[in-house]
């Protein structure tokens, strides 16, 4: 150990580190916003998330502490949630506000946060963790851009309807969209627990979450987002999520919209356009600045963005996403992977399906060639040649399938030492991981 390296004691957060952590976050996150002054949405954030958030106790930040002050000097926080996948629940640690002092950078307090981070993870079977930050700063930490949060295009405010050209809002037998109260909070989970059954990566949040999006959050929280709902007479039948606010470029930002029938979405899109050109303007008069577009942070088949006016197409962006374990991971997507076979009339012939990841191995085993079980081995000293070997692939790769944030074909082009054995594991692995949509509004 260093002298430094001894300076600095990595320890969980307390409910009395509320005014120093929020304090040091201020100080260092979204700077080029304030002109290097603390931002206040940045503090709200941090007391808020310390002060009655649904999913975050002080524990769940890692604070580093300078032994020769007893002062925060660097945090970060693992926000606990569950996503969902064709109903088969996923625990997930989102991590936000990593920052560390300017004077104590360099001492690699980052790399030690994240490390007690990943240990906290391990030990308390969490298998997946995310973060959107800095491009690339992450890899070098075991993450890989492995979910997509963005590529919508970016609808111009010239081009949403005005209000009053469709039907009046309120009107009987059509759908509108009006501002949630917490009244709305059962009718908006019973929606995210349908959702979660789907074919899409979901974040569902229960009746106590809502709750807390509506109207448990400072006004000046960074992370707070207007809640609107998608009703038919008295019946809610989706959501619509945005900012607060217009950003400097004069844009309304979109971070979740469902609906919970799939039939209503034609009509759906054009009240929450419609809801969203009114909201821009509002907000711009408000502001005495111009209204731009609204930017949807969805991804490009999302039906409010297949369904409304054309717009700028966007590149999409990437989500950071870490495992620990690879086939824990795969094994709590058994029942995903064992329906989608059965599905296409699929049976293994084999006892067993063996995927290498360098390293270590995920043998799924069959019985009647229906997938029942999923367990780790010690990988072969060559899998490329090894006979009981059917596929390998670098743990990334095997990540990124598993999310489906790629397809078997895609992954084969990017990773050369991704192998096959035959084009029957060919086959059977590309029905396994089809892309899988991200619609994911992280708990944060």
């Amino acid at each position: 150990m260093t002298e430094e390296s001894e300076r600095y004691l990595v320890r969980p957060g307390r409910a009395c580190d509320a005014i120093e952590l929020a304090r040091l976050q201020a100080s260092v996150q979204l700077q080029a916003a304030t002109d290097g002054q603390p931002h206040p949405g940045i503090a709200a954030w941090v007391e808020d998330l310390l002060d009655g958030h649904p999913s975050v106790v002080p524990d769940d930040f890692l604070v580093a502490e300078d032994s020769t002050t007893g002062r925060p000097v660097a945090s970060l926080v693992g926000l606990r949630q569950d996503w969902s996948l064709a109903g088969v629940r996923l625990p997930v640690v989102q991590v936000e506000l990593v920052g560390t002092a300017l004077e104590h950078r360099g001492n690699r307090l980052t790399d030690r946060l994240f490390a007690a981070l990943h240990q906290r993870c391990a030990a308390d079977g969490v298998p997946v963790q995310m973060i959107e930050g800095i491009p690339y700063f992450y890899r070098r930490l075991g993450y890989d851009y492995a979910l997509a949060n963005d590529g919508a295009p970016t609808v111009p405010a010239t081009a949403l309807p005005a209000r009053g050209h469709d039907l009046p809002e309120g009107s009987r037998g059509s759908l509108t969209v009006r501002p949630a109260t917490i009244a709305d909070a059962d009718d908006l989970a019973d929606i995210d627990r349908r959702l979660a059954g789907g074919d899409a990566l979901i974040c569902p949040r229960n009746a106590e979450a809502w709750r807390y999006e509506i109207a448990g959050r400072r006004p000046a929280d960074q992370a707070r987002r207007a809640v609107a709902v998608l009703v038919h007479d008295a019946d809610v039948r989706g959501y619509l999520v945005h900012t607060v606010r217009l950003s400097t470029a004069g844009e309304l930002t979109v971070v979740a919209a469902a609906c919970n029938r799939p039939a209503d979405w034609p009509r759906a899109a054009a009240a929450m356009h419609t809801h969203l050109g009114h909201t821009g303007r509002q907000y711009a008069a408000s502001a005495g600045q111009p209204f731009a577009a609204v930017r949807l942070l969805l991804d490009q088949q999302h039906p409010l963005a297949r369904l409304g006016p054309p717009g700028v197409p966007r590149r999409p962006r990437g989500w950071y996403v870490r495992t620990g374990d690879p086939v824990d991971l795969l094994a709590r997507l058994l029942p995903v992977l064992r329906d989608r076979w059965l599905a296409a009339d699929l049976r293994w012939h084999e006892p067993a399906l063996t995927i290498d990841i360098y390293g270590r191995a995920a043998r799924l085993e069959f019985t009647n060639g229906e997938l029942t079980a999923v367990m780790a081995r010690r990988g072969a000293v060559s899998p490329s040649t090894d006979p009981h070997t059917h596929a390998a692939m670098p743990p990334g790769a095997l990540l990124q399938l598993t999310l489906g944030h790629r397809t078997l074909p895609e992954v084969l082009d990017i990773w050369p030492d991704c192998l096959l054995g035959d084009r029957l594991t060919e086959h059977f692995l590309t029905v396994a991981f089809p892309r899988v949509p991200a619609r994911i509004w992280p708990r944060n």
